[in-house]
């Protein structure tokens, strides 16, 4: 079982372990993790997150965006997963949420939970609808959106990479 909690200044150590996994897989990129995998300091990050989540104070470049790690029952995190409230022309093609498990949790679900607890946040933001992407070969990703309610809505090309849209009505 997780839940969806807000990334905090107590999370720092056991965020940065949940980065440094995903960068000893090989793996360089964080989905939904507005722009942890860049990002050196925790602190600086922290408060761009914290930022995000106000109209009054999102970044002019962003959306309001609502980001949440997922933690076990120990309060490791296992994955971390976004909602951006709207899309701007950038986001149009990558949808509302992104998210990622950490690489030694995978296929267990964790996902699909994340997900489903999304959607009810979604509802409670007055949402109405998610756009959700992922790449044609992300099966199992395409797995976590359809078994969620994703419909396959269109297909569309980024980075040299095909992929679809799906959406969610909620």
């Amino acid at each position: 079982m997780i839940k969806l909690i807000r990334p905090t200044k107590e999370l720092k150590e056991k965020a940065l372990d949940f980065r440094q996994e995903f960068f000893d897989n090989g793996e360089k990129v964080i989905n939904g993790s507005e722009l942890l995998d860049q990002t050196e300091n925790y602190d600086d990050w922290l408060a761009s997150v914290t930022a995000n989540t106000s109209a009054k104070t999102v970044d002019p470049a962003w959306v309001v965006t609502d980001t949440f790690f997922a933690v076990d029952e120990t309060e490791k995190i296992v994955g971390i997963i976004d909602l951006r409230h709207t899309l701007n022309d950038f986001l149009k093609d990558l949808g509302n949420s992104g998210y990622s498990v950490r690489p030694s949790e995978r296929r267990k679900g964790i996902a699909s939970e994340m997900l489903r607890q999304l959607l009810t946040i979604a509802v409670q933001s007055g949402m109405t609808e998610l756009h959700l992407s992922a790449e044609k070969t992300n099966e199992p990703s395409i797995k976590t959106i359809t078994k969620n309610g994703g419909v396959y809505e269109r297909s569309f090309e980024f980075e040299g990479e095909l992929a679809d849209i799906y959406r969610i009505v909620l």
